[in-house]
């Protein structure tokens, strides 16, 4: 039942952030941004052609991640980017962070637990993982 709720919450927010809009953004800010989704904030243009970094947006996009976490500031979860800045991207924290989502965990960024994604398939948590690293301040 919980989970029909949280779903339900998250596609509200969806639609009341895609019907939001911001008619006065210019098209040079098309590849920095994402839509103007507060929650998503910039992204580095650098890295937003990566296959990787777009596979691991759209998974996130379509899961319940943004309802906790946001790229630059931190909701009831850390924020992207310090999440990026405290990892190496490398295979093993990849795999590591990637059991995580699956599992769930507590006690890294406080005492609010993350919920696990047993739905969530090893190699769809592994590209997740790997968007946000990318999100590392420079």
């Amino acid at each position: 039942m919980k989970k029909y709720l949280l779903v339900i919450s998250f596609a509200i927010c969806m639609c009341i952030v895609a019907c939001g809009g911001n008619s006065t953004s210019n098209s040079s800010d098309s590849v920095a941004s994402t839509n103007g989704n507060p929650k998503m904030g910039s992204i580095p243009s650098d890295v937003s052609g990566n296959p990787d970094y777009q596979k691991g947006l759209g998974l996130v996009s379509k899961s319940d991640c943004f309802t906790c976490h946001q790229i630059k500031e931190a909701g009831t979860g850390p924020a992207y980017q310090d999440v990026a800045n405290k990892y190496s991207n490398d295979e093993a924290t990849v795999n590591a962070l990637a059991q995580k989502v699956i599992r769930g965990g507590s006690g890294v960024w406080g005492t609010v637990p993350m919920t696990p994604h047993p739905d969530i398939s090893l190699d769809d948590a592994k590209a997740m993982v790997k968007y946000v690293l990318m999100l590392k301040n420079k």
